[in-house]
């Protein structure tokens, strides 16, 4: 794979719903970044299997990734708990985590000449996908304020379903996360831990920025 040179590569690694996503967008926005929420992917193949159970299959899958454009990763359905569940499912199958990684890979490396890098957020971003990131960071918040951050999201969705539902789905898809053979979550060691409970949207990213500045500023802007 031909990797484009001089790019600014930021990963970030997070359980559910911790504003990994939140925070990488406005990463992504203010240095001009490409910007890719890898769960979207899985969460994408989940809504086909769920849709097209008896069409569901590898090659299936390979048609439609092939022709995955990143505003399909938007539709509001990618986000109900049942395609969650069913995401942290079909991400333990390896021959489904293999075509995934390939766009990942490509979209890592070679984002549109538009952009000066990528950032991507996921759960295994740190050490499979970009273990060379420039910045690495593994975001977190308790357990109780990602179910309600989560929540009031799918209720602005006009979703029914109650907070004891989605703690309880977020609980079973971090023990999926955290105990699948292929790529768990967890944080490397060089990976800075930032835990976003207490922290709104605003103060997060700052938090962030300040230190990609900083270590940019030491090192001549990368």
């Amino acid at each position: 794979m031909i990797k484009r040179k001089n790019l600014l590569k930021i990963a970030i690694d997070s359980p559910a719903a911790a504003g990994a996503g939140t925070v990488g967008k406005a990463l992504s926005k203010h240095y001009n970044l490409f910007y890719l929420d890898t769960g979207k992917i899985y969460r994408f193949i989940a809504l086909l299997k769920l849709n097209f159970p008896k069409k569901f299959s590898i090659k299936f899958i390979k048609s439609k990734i092939k022709f995955l454009r990143i505003k399909d990763l938007s539709n509001k359905n990618l986000l109900s708990d049942l395609v969650g569940t069913e995401a942290s499912i079909v991400s333990k199958d390896k021959k489904i985590r293999k075509i995934v990684h390939s766009f990942q890979l490509n979209l890592a490396y070679n984002p549109p000449k538009k952009y000066n890098g990528s950032c991507l957020d996921g759960r295994d971003i740190t050490y499979k996908i970009v273990p060379d990131a420039d910045f690495k960071f593994y975001i977190t918040a308790s357990l109780k304020t990602r179910a309600s951050r989560r929540y009031k999201e799918l209720k602005a969705l006009k979703k029914k379903v109650t907070y004891q539902e989605v703690l309880k789905s977020i609980k079973n898809r971090d023990k999926n996360d955290l105990n699948r053979k292929i790529s768990p979550l967890k944080k490397t060691k060089d990976s800075l831990l930032i835990n976003t409970t207490n922290l709104n949207k605003r103060a997060c990213f700052l938090k962030i920025k300040k230190i990609i500045d900083r270590k940019k500023k030491f090192n001549g802007n990368l």
